[in-house]
């Protein structure tokens, strides 16, 4: 395993935030179990978490104009460091307009002991949850989450929460990685949670 300390990264026209390598899943299906990085990146593997003041200046040593919009997202979940990401937020809004999204496991709740979706208010523009399976069973072993059964309706929760607060939210699953059936399930699971639903590439 290589480490680094690689805090933003370019993918496609976002600049990408990488606060933690903490996560409360270890998907079977999850990039980081086979590489140390995404689109030829440096090692996204950090030798330590970032300080507001680290994520700060790394932002700062990017062209801000050249991005489409920025994105908590990298090796970790990004609400594990809750308290950097909305200080990072805050600080992306009094710089530019353009949109802040968080890539997450809609496990924020249960790291952080409390509903901190209305916290994400003003300062996120999307949320995009893994979803990842309609069915409890299914996504427990796929996604192997730390807190156990209580994991997928604790996602759902977060979703239909965070849909009060940030303008756009998408749950997500992996093309290949379900079957077509449950696809359709989490279509109107999404449809009955006033969310979209998203089916993203297997990388």
């Amino acid at each position: 395993m290589q480490k680094g300390m690689t805090i933003v990264y370019p993918v496609h026209s976002g600049l990408y935030i990488n606060l933690t390598n903490r996560c409360p899943c270890a998907c079977t299906f999850c990039i980081r179990q086979k590489n140390d990085s995404v689109y030829e990146q440096n090692p996204l593997w950090l030798e330590h978490e970032p300080s507001f003041e680290e994520v700060k200046a790394a932002i700062l040593s990017e062209d801000l104009e050249k991005y489409s919009e920025f994105v908590f997202c990298g090796f970790g979940e990004p609400t594990e460091a809750l308290d950097v990401l909305l200080q990072t937020a805050e600080f992306l809004k009094s710089k530019t307009k353009k949109p802040v999204r968080i890539n997450t496991n809609g496990l924020g709740n249960l790291v952080n002991k409390k509903d901190i979706t209305p916290l994400l208010k003003g300062l996120i523009d999307s949320v995009s949850i893994s979803l990842n399976s309609s069915d409890p069973k299914i996504y427990e072993k796929n996604c192997r989450p730390k807190f156990g059964q209580e994991s997928h309706g604790a996602m759902l929760e977060f979703a239909k929460n965070a849909a009060k607060f940030v303008p756009n939210v998408t749950m997500t699953t992996v093309s290949t990685t379900i079957t077509h059936e449950d696809e359709k399930k989490c279509r109107a699971l999404c449809q009955k949670l006033g969310v979209k639903y998203r089916i993203r590439d297997f990388i």
